[in-house]
């Protein structure tokens, strides 16, 4: 392999020849060779819209002439697009200020830029991060990833998943069924108004998320090292936040206390206790259809769900759901992630969190996973979900929390005790009622009327 010579403040470092990066990146490399965990891309992504606007706005403010102004956006234009990403290459264990990925972009900005001039005229730090710090660029592009990765990828994916049990609703509003609490048999409902639990909690968790990502908007970009803004000019916060919001489409403010935005990450422990509301609800709605679907004739049975692929390889015509087995897998680990995410948060020592590198991973790992998760449940269990409404109406003939409804006829004790006998005798719960002479077949047929129970 070919190298060619990189320096940094701490001397000579050799880089390999057809690497964009320089001599901090690489001693990273060097450094660092620990897991295979890679700073995600959406946080490359975040710092080229980081980038392109700090130079904007130094353009705006008098700092950065036009040429190179021009330089820096057409390869941080080059970075979106996923042209460069082999020159990304560094570990999420890290520096916990992310410094070295703050640096990883500069250089890599700076050597293609002045490739493209056919001279130099971009530096690292001085053209590149001019203006900044990784102290505050690496919050902001943490806050920029985390809002796009929930407006783009998460929230589309809740809204699939609701329409789908709108329509579910829809075709099963007539379906009466028996209910269950402590997984035992209670009084009836419609399948369409368990399904409407469904969507009302990913309802209620989207509103949630939407609240709690609202505070991911405020950017720490201008505090610089420690809060105060030193060598960032006047307005630089302010305009820089302004043309961010016009290059995602989501809007960003300058965070008013520079301070908190470099030292605390409560924002993004807000916004994924929302992502792990999420997961809780998902796990429910997949056991529930686990369960439900559980059988085919020693199970509840009461629905069916898509037959993806063989479930055993070694009971012939098993056929397992394995969607909802996913999703519960997935929300195991955003429950993990949060914990992560939590003890992170709470490691801000003085002017500076140093554990963001880790944070930001596990944030967009729950996101990445729940988007993606929710879409495959929607799409290949969630629509093709269908309820047996013979099995249903069996089950729901045969329960004994019919009786509930009797109980303001012949009071609770005797509807106890119809009850009781129904199940130690094998009885229908009418032959119970009949045989303790607590009602005669007519009142029995006009009080028990699951349609009015619902």
């Amino acid at each position: 392999m070919e190298y060619r010579i990189e320096h940094d403040s701490l001397g000579e470092v050799k880089v390999p020849a057809e690497r964009l990066w320089g001599a901090q990146t690489q001693r990273s490399l060097e450094n660092f060779p620990i897991g295979g965990d890679r700073m995600p891309r959406e946080i490359i992504r975040a710092f080229a819209v980081l980038k392109k606007a700090a130079a904007m706005t130094n353009r705006d403010l008098g700092r950065l002439d036009e040429r190179r102004c021009k330089l820096i956006e057409e390869v941080c234009d080059e970075i979106l697009a996923g042209k460069l990403d082999a020159e990304f290459p560094l570990s999420v264990w890290q520096t916990g200020s992310g410094t070295q990925t703050n640096m990883n972009v500069n250089e890599v900005i700076a050597n293609r830029g002045n490739g493209l001039a056919g001279e130099t005229l971009l530096h690292p730090n001085d053209t590149v991060n001019m203006s900044q710090s990784s102290n505050d660029t690496f919050p902001t592009a943490m806050h920029i990833a985390a809002l796009a990765a929930v407006q783009g990828s998460l929230l589309p994916a809740i809204d699939e998943c609701i329409a789908v049990l709108r329509r579910l609703e829809e075709e099963n509003a007539d379906v009466i069924k028996i209910g269950r609490t402590h997984l035992q048999d209670a009084t009836p409902l419609r399948f369409s108004q368990e399904i409407s639990g469904w969507r009302g909690m990913l309802e209620s968790t989207k509103e949630e998320i939407e609240l709690s990502s609202a505070s991911l908007s405020a950017l720490a970009l201008g505090g610089t090292a420690v809060g105060t803004g030193l060598n960032a000019p006047d307005g630089f916060a302010s305009l820089s936040a302004r043309y961010i919001s016009e290059l995602t489409g989501y809007r960003f403010v300058s965070d008013p206390n520079k301070f908190r935005a470099l030292t605390s990450k409560d924002a993004l422990v807000f916004s994924h206790g929302a992502v792990k509301a999420l997961a809780a609800c998902m796990m429910k709605i997949a056991n529930d259809v686990r369960h439900l679907a559980s059988g085919p004739r020693c199970g509840i049975g009461e629905i069916t769900i898509p037959e993806n692929e063989p479930g055993s390889s070694i009971m012939p015509g098993k056929v397992n759901p394995t969607q909802c087995e996913s999703v519960t897998m997935v929300a195991v680990q955003v429950m993990a992630n949060d914990t992560a995410i939590g003890i992170a948060a709470s490691q801000g020592n003085f002017e500076l969190n140093v554990f963001m590198p880790v944070l930001i991973y596990n944030y967009l790992h729950s996101v990445r996973l729940l988007s993606d998760s929710i879409r495959s449940f929607t799409a290949r269990c969630l629509s093709g979900l269908k309820a047996n409404r013979e099995k249903m109406r069996e089950n729901l003939d045969r329960s004994l929390m019919l009786v509930t409804c009797l109980s303001p006829r012949i009071g609770y004790e005797n509807a106890a005790k119809a009850a009781r006998l129904a199940y130690l005798e094998g009885l229908t719960l009418k032959e119970a009622v009949l045989r303790l002479g607590l009602l005669d077949e007519k009142e029995f047929d006009e009080l028990v009327r699951p349609e009015k129970m619902v």
